[in-house]
């Protein structure tokens, strides 16, 4: 994904661009907390592996200037090592990661079971169900609402987004990379970090019948945090199981497990959103 090939402008400062195509939206969260974990992957030694992250997101992203990401060396010790990445645009924070990296070692194991879900090849895509109502949707975001996707997704039980009914905050997703990410841990996990921004904010507008396109709804994610359990090949199939047991205060939290198709648990997320009613002009 040419998106995670950030450029080094000086040791520990890295910059990164947005898509073309999100030229008039906030930048994508996935995509600053997959590159300022790439950054952080780029001062951090090859034998280690990151097993957790945890980011807030501060501003919103401007797509339309680069993003610069400032590291910072907060420990390197026998075992772990522990970076601090500050994004930057206009001259201020719109964000800040932390993340935490591991030489890898033998342990006690246990998970708990992936749940049942039907096989990804029974389910629509996201981009074929789009098609299908593509005529409803504004001409100006069409091509964007349309276009085709780095990330594969296919949800178990999708909403009916201009006419949603409320429903389980408890649902399913397949996902995957939409090409060859080989074997590289360090890349396939900054792949899977940047679609674990996918749906889960979603999750907590579910009880309510709400989707993004309600007028109603003003949403954005908050914070984002990520434990990664087991190495990730993420061209494969992948099961995001996500629910959310709170909202309230204008925020919902959400959470998910990711499971490889062999029902590996490969890693654990969660996140607050905004979930605010927007206020009427007077």
């Amino acid at each position: 994904m040419v998106l995670l090939d950030i450029e080094q402008l000086e040791l520990d400062l890295f910059r990164g661009q947005s898509p073309d195509e999100r030229a008039n939206q906030r930048v994508f969260g996935g995509q600053v907390i997959a590159q300022a974990l790439v950054a952080a992957q780029r001062t951090v030694s090859e034998d280690r592996i990151c097993h957790s992250l945890h980011a807030y997101f501060i501003r919103p992203g401007d797509p339309k200037v680069p993003i610069i990401y400032q590291v910072d060396h907060a420990r390197d010790g026998g075992s772990f090592t522990t970076r601090r990445v500050v994004a930057i645009q206009h001259g201020k924070q719109i964000f800040n990661l932390a993340a935490s990296f591991q030489v890898p070692e033998e342990s006690w194991e246990h998970q708990h079971n992936m749940p049942e879900a039907p096989d990804p090849e029974t389910l629509k895509g996201l981009r074929e169900r789009r098609l299908d109502i593509a005529d409803q949707v504004p001409e100006s975001i069409r091509h964007e609402f349309t276009r085709e996707r780095d990330i594969e997704m296919r949800d178990v039980s999708p909403l009916d987004l201009f006419n949603p009914a409320p429903a389980s905050d408890s649902h399913q997703v397949w996902m995957r990379v939409a090409r060859d990410a080989g074997d590289n841990q360090a890349l396939n996990q900054c792949l899977l970090a940047y679609a674990s921004d996918m749906s889960l904010l979603g999750t907590g507008n579910r009880p309510h019948g709400l989707t993004w396109f309600d007028p109603k709804l003003m949403s954005a994610s908050l914070d984002h945090a990520i434990w990664f359990h087991a190495p990730v090949k993420f061209s494969d199939w992948h099961l995001y199981v996500m629910d959310s047991p709170f909202a309230g205060g204008g925020r919902s939290f959400n959470r998910g497990s990711i499971y490889n198709r062999d029902g590996k648990l490969v890693a654990s997320v969660a996140q607050e959103g905004l979930m605010r009613q927007k206020k009427r002009k007077n």
